[in-house]
């Protein structure tokens, strides 16, 4: 299987939506506003601040995407996720390679029940931080890397 990490386009609108759904949905997560807007308007929640999407293409299907969010002093991990057929192939850790080479400081805020992506947080470098304020009643896990 070959695969290649692009640059969001609009034509990706619907994968991006699936697949969000379908992570926040398998960890038992509500859709809350914020997720909403997200979803709904990637270009404009990510893209028209100087942040970036990066989609997994795989075999001419979408099966994974990461957004950064610019904040003030680097770029912010958000709504990471590869899909459950093509997971065990590395590709999260692919997707990790394309924000650190994006930023000088990556910034995430997770939730302890999700431990795959904690661990795969930790081995990337990624240390955690003290709690703080977050718009998302899941968030309980916050973690950086500075590059």
């Amino acid at each position: 299987m070959t695969f290649a990490i692009v640059d969001y386009r609009s034509e990706h609108a619907a994968d991006w939506a699936r697949l969000n759904r379908a992570w926040l949905a398998e960890g038992g997560f509500a859709v809350e506003a914020k997720d909403r807007r997200a979803i709904d308007d990637p270009e404009g929640v990510f893209l028209a601040d100087g942040g970036r999407i990066f989609i997994v293409e795989q075999d001419g299907q979408t099966v994974g995407c990461c957004a950064l969010i610019r904040i003030e002093d680097g770029l912010e991990v958000a709504k990471m996720t590869v899909a459950p057929a093509a997971r065990g192939q590395g590709l999260a850790r692919r997707l990790l390679e394309a924000c650190e080479a994006a930023a000088k400081r990556l910034y995430l805020e997770t939730n302890s029940g999700l431990a795959p992506a904690i661990a795969l947080y930790e081995s990337f470098g990624f240390v955690p931080l003290p709690a703080r304020p977050t718009p998302y009643a899941r968030a309980d896990v916050f973690m950086e890397k500075r590059l």
